[in-house]
C-alpha cells in the first residue's frame, strides 16, 4: 500500500478553473476520444483526485492502456496518455477502484504536476477532502514506487 495525501490540483480536468479553452473541463472533452480508442471513462467522475505520495516517487513500468498522439482539442497539440489500475483504501469506507490518469509530461503543453503527484479517476466518492489520508494499491507490474 502506498500512503497518499489528497492535494488540490490545477482544476483543469474538472473545468472548475473556468478556463474558456476547456469548456466543462479537459476530461469531458477527452472522453469521446478515449472511448473511440477502447477506454470508456463514463463511469468515473469528470475530474481527477490529485494525491501526493511524497516522500515516495513513482516509475512507470507497463501501463494498462497507452494512447499516443491523441488530438482531443482543436488548437492544442496531440498528447500521449497512459492509465494504470488503482484501488483507493480509506479507514472509513470500502475500497474504491479506479485508474491513474497520466498525461505524458513530454507531450503535455502546460499544467504540469509535481513529480510526487498522481491524478486519480474514480467514481464520485463522498468524504474525500484536501489533506485527507488514503492508501493506494497499484499493481507492481504497472507502476513501481520508491523513496525519492
Amino acid at each position: 500500500m502506498i500512503p497518499a495525501t489528497i492535494v488540490q490540483g490545477h482544476r483543469v480536468a474538472s473545468g472548475l478553473n473556468g478556463n474558456p479553452r476547456f469548456p466543462g473541463g479537459t476530461l469531458r472533452m477527452q472522453l469521446p476520444f478515449f472511448r473511440d480508442l477502447g477506454l470508456d471513462l463514463s463511469s468515473y467522475h469528470l475530474g481527477t483526485l490529485n494525491v501526493s505520495i511524497a516522500p515516495l516517487s513513482y516509475r512507470v513500468v507497463k501501463p494498462k492502456f497507452t494512447f499516443r498522439d491523441v488530438k482531443w482539442h482543436p488548437t492544442e497539440p496531440a498528447e500521449f496518455f497512459s492509465f494504470f489500475d488503482v484501488i483507493v483504501h480509506r479507514d472509513d469506507a470500502q475500497p474504491v477502484s479506479g485508474l491513474i490518469y497520466f498525461p505524458h509530461p513530454e507531450t503535455k503543453p502546460e499544467h504540469f504536476q509535481k513529480p510526487d503527484v498522481l491524478e486519480l479517476l474514480l467514481p464520485w466518492t463522498a468524504g474525500l477532502a484536501y489533506d485527507g489520508k488514503i492508501q493506494l494499491e497499484v499493481p507492481g507490474a504497472q507502476m513501481s514506487f520508491a523513496a525519492s
